[in-house]
């Protein structure tokens, strides 16, 4: 029986019955090599010349540089294919999802409650700190809650987060201005861009 010469590292051929990224089985997140099934494909990157090729021709310049056909874009016309080392692919994917969620801010929301007849010292105290809040790039929710019959005061809990959302006004702009949600009046105020 003859020997084959090693040429080096082989393509990844692995089987993972054809799924496609999202599936819920599916243990490899894109299709490489023999699992695309397309009769031509568009190589895009920077190993090869771009153009649409039939899915042999394709595999044939992935195996003569010793790397793997992975198809990146299933639901272009042809599906788009770059020649890279799999492993590599994914390890550059993973750091790009990482850097994105790192980069991505989080929206924190802070709860200010009123009463309908808050008075000045309690408003004032809860207004300290809504500036606070916003300065640190917090959403500010506040609400008047309507206990029992206080439900009577809405125009008054109106008043007073028109009011807040005034003093507020060099700190934040109103992302809504106050809506009744059934025993609350809400307000939500954004922090303003630096």
């Amino acid at each position: 029986m003859e020997k084959k010469p090693f040429n080096g590292p082989q393509p990844n051929r692995g089987n993972n019955g054809g799924q496609r990224k999202g599936d819920k089985n599916a243990k490899e997140p894109y299709l490489i090599n023999d699992q695309i099934r397309a009769r031509e494909v568009r190589l895009v990157g920077d190993n090869v010349e771009v153009g649409v090729y039939s899915i042999s021709e394709a595999l044939n310049i992935a195996d003569e540089q010793g790397l793997d056909l992975i198809e990146i874009s299933p639901n272009a016309e042809p599906p788009v294919c770059k020649i890279l080392d799999y492993q590599k692919f994914l390890y550059q994917q993973k750091k790009r999802l990482k850097e994105q969620k790192a980069k991505s801010t989080k929206v924190v929301v802070k709860e200010i409650r009123f009463g309908p007849q808050t008075d000045d010292h309690d408003y004032n105290f809860k207004l300290k700190h809504a500036v606070g809040f916003l300065k640190e790039g917090a959403k500010v929710k506040a609400y008047v809650f309507f206990k029992g019959r206080s439900i009577l005061f809405k125009e008054q809990g109106e008043v007073l987060l028109l009011r807040f959302a005034n003093d507020l006004e060099e700190y934040g702009k109103v992302e809504q201005m106050p809506v009744l949600e059934g025993k609350r009046m809400i307000l939500m105020i954004t922090p303003k861009k630096k």
